[in-house]
This record gives structure tokens, C-alpha cells and sequence, in this order.
């Protein structure tokens, strides 16, 4: 039933750098959710890219991706980290991609198993994923493993629904849209919809060309929660900062 799931990575179109951003997640109405950041470091083609949310109510989602990209991007591990009262099942979910090794702990209990994990697995780096999608890829399959919390192997279903216009300060530009469906297959797929557990799918935006770049998205960040929007944001200075002056 695994093998089903395998798919090919994503090949390298844009090598991933240095990166050091700040993000902020929101209702759909604009309400402030939660301070992010993203941090990722290169070191030949082993890339660490880690994404942290800290909430209002002193709850934290912090996800730390390992992963290579020699030809092709290739999970190596993935660590997700959610706790505090956001979460309905709190969790510490790690991954080695290499091993197949997987262990999830969920309040007192631990749990450690083996799964053939397929190469195109995307935990942690959907949106560099999304940025090195070919022009004729489309629609795309990627894997990702979740724990509900029993462990589970799902798809990614990745269609470009078209473009949306934004604009920063006066010049306009052009987003491509992508929708993210989460495929969870076999019998237990037939089942979700009819129960009301089938994931909403997700939307990202991503700013195409020679230069991609992660603009926002909107989606739940883990089973039953609510929809969100991460986007980016600038830093806003204090009136009486020192170029005021």
C-alpha cells in the first residue's frame, strides 16, 4: 500500500542560501495569531531550514527540516515540535528520512516505528518545494508523513489554480496560486469526507520567476485546527527611532 505513495523528488531549479525572515500568523478576518521566523542555513548541499511560531497564549509550533539538495531535494530529517493550549494533541513528532525511523510522542506516551518512507517526502519544505516546480509539472504529487497521531503516510495533491495580483508600495506584480489537497487513500480516504476529518485544503502563494520567493499562505497547521494565514512582514521602526532623529 506504501509503495502507491512513492513519487520523484523535486529537482533543484534555485539552491537554497541564507535565509533569516519574519512572519506572523493570522486569522482570515486579520486577527494576530502568532509571531513566526524562518532560519535557514546552507552548508554545501545540506540545508537546515527551521520555522518557529510563538502564540499570544504562550503556545509554540517549532519545526526544524533537514534536507539535501544534490540534483534533487531530499528530506534527511524533520523534528516538529507543538505545545500549549492551542494544540488539541500536543506532540513531538521526529523523522529520519533515511532510516524510515519515526517517533511520536503525545502526552505520556512514546511510539517508535519503521516506515518505508518514499524519496518526494515533503515535511518541512513544501514552499521550497513549491519554488522549484517546473513550468509543465503541473498538477504535482508529493508525500508527507502526519501523525493523527497514529503515524500515517498521506499525498499532497498540488494543482496552480492561476495568478493574483499584489502590489508593494507602487509597483504591482503577480503571485502564483497554489492549492494544496491532502490525499489520505485507502480505505480510511473513502471515510474522512463522510465524517467530516478530510484536511481543507491549502493555498499558497508563491512570487514565480527567475527569483521565487514565499509570499503567504492559508491552511490549518495540524488536524481539525482552523484555517490560518502565514504571510511575511516587514520590521516597523519606533517613532523615535535613531533615523527619525
Amino acid at each position: 500500500m506504501l509503495a502507491s505513495l512513492w513519487g520523484e523528488p523535486v529537482a533543484v531549479r534555485h539552491l537554497e542560501g541564507v535565509v533569516h525572515g519574519f512572519l506572523v500568523l493570522r486569522t482570515l478576518d486579520g486577527a494576530l495569531v502568532a509571531d513566526g521566523e524562518s532560519l535557514q542555513v546552507a552548508k554545501g548541499d545540506r540545508v537546515t531550514n527551521r520555522l518557529v511560531f510563538r502564540f499570544k497564549d504562550g503556545s509554540v509550533q517549532d519545526e526544524t527540516a533537514v534536507f539535501s539538495q544534490r540534483g534533487h531535494f531530499r528530506l534527511l530529517s524533520d523534528h516538529l515540535v507543538q505545545k500549549g493550549p492551542v494544540f488539541k494533541h500536543p506532540m513531538d513528532v521526529s523523522v529520519d528520512g533515511l532510516t524510515g525511523m519515526v517517533t511520536v510522542r503525545a502526552g505520556d506516551k512514546t511510539e517508535t516505528t519503521h516506515l518505508d518512507l518514499p524519496p518526494d517526502l515533503a515535511n518541512g519544505m513544501v514552499p521550497v518545494l513549491l519554488k522549484n516546480l517546473g513550468p509543465g509539472s503541473q498538477p504535482a504529487e508529493l508525500s508527507m508523513f502526519v501523525a493523527t497521531p497514529k503515524p500515517l503516510l498521506v499525498k499532497l495533491l498540488i494543482t496552480a489554480q492561476g495568478e493574483d495580483s499584489f502590489v508593494t508600495g507602487g509597483a504591482s506584480h503577480k503571485a502564483t496560486r497554489y492549492n494544496i489537497k491532502v490525499d489520505i487513500g485507502g480505505l480510511r480516504g473513502v471515510v474522512a469526507p463522510l465524517v467530516g476529518k478530510q484536511p481543507p485544503d491549502t493555498q499558497v502563494w508563491i512570487l514565480p520567476g527567475s527569483f521565487p520567493t514565499f509570499l503567504k499562505s492559508e491552511g490549518p497547521l495540524f488536524e481539525g485546527g482552523p484555517t490560518w494565514r502565514t504571510e511575511l512582514v516587514s520590521p516597523a521602526w519606533p517613532a523615535n527611532s535613531a533615523s527619525s532623529r
